[in-house]
């Protein structure tokens, strides 16, 4: 096995395109830390693909191992595909219109037909491509909410979904087995004009609209649509198809934030762009004050998260995943008994970390609901799951807390064009009857408990980071039997394969009063993620109890 300072070296003799790859190796030789870090190890594939910060180094994202995993793919494909072919989309980060196109150009080569996006995309127009264009596969260039110094590549199957635990193994197989310099590659402008690459047509996009438009569950049902909504797209690729489907379904009056209406990969006004934190959303509450909004609605720079913040009074609340999911449940199922549109046997699907809550709500409508493991690739697989036995109009919805959310089968990804027709459609159905989401979440508290979850993050980067996290899991998986003086009734660890899901290194702590703490790696940033999930008698008793339990936490932690 190479060591760090022998990949150096033959990045050194072999890095021949891009400048900035170039001028960082010249950077990078006299310091031995930089370059551990950049080549320590080949960045991860897996089931979310590759993440990383843009850069050189083979633990790095640049058109060098851009290249060596398209050619990985490429070979997956032809192996499984008599007539190979792909969808590509990309969004608004550094770099991402550059790593599609050398994508493209090593799909080209390898005899695989190229449909790719003539703009950039949201992530669920890709996993619409792929389902509509019938096409072997599918990649979208993101590192979704990410800072800016992120980018990443996601692979999706030839159902739209993101890929399995299976065809990721055999991926990274062929990705292992490939000369980071010796991969196939030929001219994109060539590739286009003898038809081996050819554009996505607008009429696709209208497909798509048009499909997301068939989830409004009014069913005819006529609402005042005049409410007053601020968007923003956090510099990424929501603008266009967000604006478009709320204008074509009667929602008019809507103000951009202009400071993040265009495309910036820098996230010049928002460095962090997750609609999940309130930095990011800072200044679309600015701009909903100034214009004395209803709803300020903001989409992540892929368009495939959704947050928001209601006015409340004069001033304006940010509201959870776990509460909109919530909220959305509810609405669904309620407007669908109303006007007698439930299917069969009707099921909704969320991911382990978020709130048990919708599982009360589902069991008041009679709706079967099915936990996953974190990340909405698992819910997308579900959908597959019923789709092969022909009963994915049973399917009403999917969410997860991370502002993920999807109400059709028409694609098999979380779709923040969905998330926010669906939820301005929830507000204005509620403003219509002289009820605010607040008032509606306040009352589904009082009929199914006050339930609260939080989110805690911590940070270990580079390869002693990479140790770290995996001896606090150990930890947490051997040595603790209790946590702020409440004795742990179970820990279920997934990474031994349990209720039929697929092992992940995660671990659910259960305590004696049904409470519940989530530990696990991300598998798409070098961070160690903490849930915790609480029922009290009130938000601030469960507030309460979660200072004292993460406090203990962080001592483990320590």
């Amino acid at each position: 096995m190479k060591t760090s300072i022998e990949k150096f070296n033959e990045w050194v003799l072999n890095v021949k395109e891009d400048q900035d790859l170039i001028n960082e190796l010249k950077i990078m030789k006299d310091n031995k830390s930089l370059v551990e870090d950049a080549f320590y190890r080949d960045l991860e594939f897996g089931t979310g693909g590759l993440r990383g910060v843009i850069g050189a180094g083979t633990n790095r994202m640049n058109i060098y191992v851009i290249r060596k995993a398209s050619q990985g793919l490429a070979n997956y494909i032809n192996k499984h595909f008599d007539k190979p072919s792909i969808s590509i989309s990309y969004d608004s980060r550094i770099k991402s219109d550059v790593f599609s196109k050398t994508a493209a150009e090593v799909f080209a080569a390898n005899g695989i037909k190229v449909f790719i996006y003539k703009e950039l995309m949201p992530t669920p127009c890709l996993s619409y491509a792929v389902r509509e264009l019938h096409t072997s596969g599918g990649i979208m260039v993101t590192a979704s909410h990410n800072p800016a110094k992120y980018n990443g590549y996601k692979v999706y199957g030839s159902d739209g979904c993101q890929i399995t635990t299976e065809a990721a193994a055999e991926i990274l197989n062929e990705i292992n087995n490939i000369d980071s310099f010796k991969t196939k590659y030929s001219s994109f402008e060539e590739n286009v004009k003898s038809g081996m690459i050819t554009y996505i047509d607008d009429e696709l996009i209208t497909r798509f609209i048009n499909r997301v438009k068939e989830e409004s569950v009014l069913f005819g049902e006529e609402i005042d649509k005049n409410v007053k909504i601020v968007y923003s797209p956090l510099h990424g690729t929501g603008l266009k198809p967000v604006t478009r489907i709320l204008k074509e379904t009667g929602y008019k009056n809507v103000v951009v934030v202009k400071e993040q209406e265009e495309p910036d990969g820098n996230f010049t006004t928002c460095p962090y762009p997750n609609p999940e934190i309130k930095e990011a959303m800072a200044l679309g509450m600015e701009y909903a004050k100034k214009e004395n909004a209803d709803l300020l609605i903001a989409t992540d720079p892929d368009c495939d998260r959704v947050g928001i913040a209601i006015r409340n009074g004069e001033d304006y609340v940010l509201m959870s995943g776990n509460q909109v999911g919530v909220l959305l449940l509810d609405y669904v199922c309620s407007q669908r008994v109303k006007h007698n549109k439930m299917p069969a046997n009707p099921v909704y699907i969320k991911t382990i970390v978020t709130t048990d809550m919708a599982n009360k709500v589902a069991e008041n409508y009679g709706v079967a609901h099915k936990d996953v493991l974190t990340g909405f690739k698992y819910i997308g697989e579900q959908i597959l799951f019923l789709e092969k036995k022909h009963q994915e109009t049973a399917y009403i919805l999917g969410f997860e807390e991370s502002y993920g959310y999807l109400s059709g089968s028409y694609v098999r990804d979380k779709d923040a064009v969905d998330g926010s027709f669906l939820i301005v459609e929830m507000f204005a159905y509620y403003r219509s009857k002289g009820i605010s989401l607040l008032d509606k979440l306040n009352e589904l508290y009082k009929k199914y408990g006050y339930y609260s979850n939080y989110l805690n993050s911590y940070e270990f980067e580079g390869a002693q980071g990479f140790k770290k996290m995996n001896d606090i899991m150990e930890f947490f998986r051997n040595k603790v039997n209790e946590l702020d003086g409440v004795r742990i009734k179970e820990i279920k660890d997934y990474d031994k394969g349990i209720e039929g899901l697929p092992k992940s290194n995660v671990l659910k702590l259960i305590f004696e009063n049904g409470d519940s703490v989530v530990v696990r790696p991300s598998g798409t940033e070098p961070k160690l993620k903490i849930y915790i999930s609480l029922c009290g008698k009130s938000v601030s008793d469960n507030d309460n109890k979660y200072r004292s339990l993460i406090k203990c936490v962080e001592e483990y932690l320590k």
